[in-house]
């Protein structure tokens, strides 16, 4: 069979779409026609780092099955599904529902390869690396990994669920579960990208007292106030850490980062009231050394967060139930272009113009 595949290439600036021939799904495995696929910062810095090439990308795939492989019992043909991480199902974390600490995260998710070494992948007879966790789906077909897919309702738009795979959630369930913030808490969201609105979104489902977003776009500084964020901080012409203080004498009881210049990563612990605890999502890009002295006189900690540490089976259809409620909605980050626009969509994330960008295949 097939496909349309955008191929991420040595030393191309953008994935570009290509022909490519898929396999039929072995066991444990489901086709998938993707009818979207939202783009993550993963896709783009993957996408700009050496590793497996030629490679398709891709991690927030939303479609409708077509075939499934021998095993597969929970799903069938013509079934809704959100994709999401890759996962063993047999390691100590799995047993526990800590899906992003799977022991074998690394090479399922960003391997390129099956465990056995295959790809499902290729161009005239060529390897293309895929399973890119577990579903490389910026194509218009994906051959994944039954795990990871999430059954989801019919009725609503799979263009418009796509995101809940991976940034979403990750900036949901980092507010839920890994930092476990409550009702009376204070929280400062360093990023108002997609992963950090949605952390602001948490944060006042979950009804923390005092929402502090930092940015330097005053446009996401915008939306982060339409959706709940009680201040904002232009980080552009203002130190946010001092800033934080003089709005809360004591710090916040829990910041969380998701941007990755050093100098986030420092003030997101600076801000922080004595045991409080900064959350982290993304390696800084340059050198970052925490100040121990101020960790270990107020108990402060950091806690280093995969995938908001949920198990995207149960957390996906919450987070649904919760939009259908108006209470939380992702919806509004969304821009959509088609699937031979992905350098674009590409080229606004990185430049700070689109907060999620999704391709929509072709019909």
């Amino acid at each position: 069979m097939r496909i349309q595949a955008a191929v991420s290439r040595e030393g191309a600036r953008f994935p570009q779409l290509e022909t490519l021939d898929i396999e039929e799904p072995r066991a444990g495995e489901i086709l998938v026609r993707i009818v979207a696929s939202g783009i993550c910062h993963t896709d783009m810095g993957v996408n700009g780092r050496p590793g497996p090439r030629p490679f398709v990308l891709g991690h927030e795939g939303a479609g409708i099955v077509e075939r499934v492989g021998a095993g597969v019992t929970e799903l069938a043909p013509g079934d809704h599904v959100v994709l999401s991480v890759n996962f063993c199902g047999e390691c100590p974390s799995c047993k526990r529902n800590a899906h992003s600490y799977c022991y074998e995260v690394l090479p399922r998710n960003f391997g390129g390869l099956r465990p056995d070494g295959t790809s499902p992948l290729s161009k005239d007879g060529e390897r293309v690396f895929a399973r890119f966790f577990g579903q490389s789906s910026f194509a218009t077909y994906s051959l994944a990994d039954a795990r990871c897919a999430i059954k989801v309702p019919r009725d609503l738009p799979l263009e418009t669920l796509a995101p809940l795979g991976c940034g979403v959630q990750t900036g949901a369930g980092a507010i839920v579960h890994s930092l476990q913030v409550g009702a009376g808490d204070s929280v400062a969201i360093f990023g108002a990208g997609s992963v950090g609105l949605s952390a602001v979104m948490a944060a006042r489902l979950v009804g923390a007292e005092r929402i502090i977003a930092v940015d330097v776009v005053p446009s996401r500084l915008a939306m982060a106030k339409e959706l709940g964020a009680t201040d904002t901080i232009d980080a552009s012409n203002a130190d946010a850490a001092k800033a934080i203080r003089e709005l809360m004498h004591h710090g916040v009881s829990h910041s969380f980062n998701t941007a990755n210049a050093p100098v986030s990563y420092t003030q997101s612990l600076e801000c922080l009231a004595p045991r409080g605890v900064a959350g982290f999502v993304a390696p800084p890009n340059g050198q970052f050394a925490p100040d121990m002295f101020h960790l270990l006189s107020g108990g402060r900690a950091l806690r280093g967060i995969l995938g908001g540490d949920t198990t995207p089976s149960l957390f996906i259809p919450m987070l649904i139930d919760y939009y259908r409620q108006g209470r939380f909605p992702f919806d509004r980050l969304i821009k959509y272009y088609r699937f031979d626009e992905i350098a674009q969509a590409f080229e606004d994330s990185h430049a700070g113009r689109t907060i999620k960008p999704v391709l929509r295949m072709p019909i």
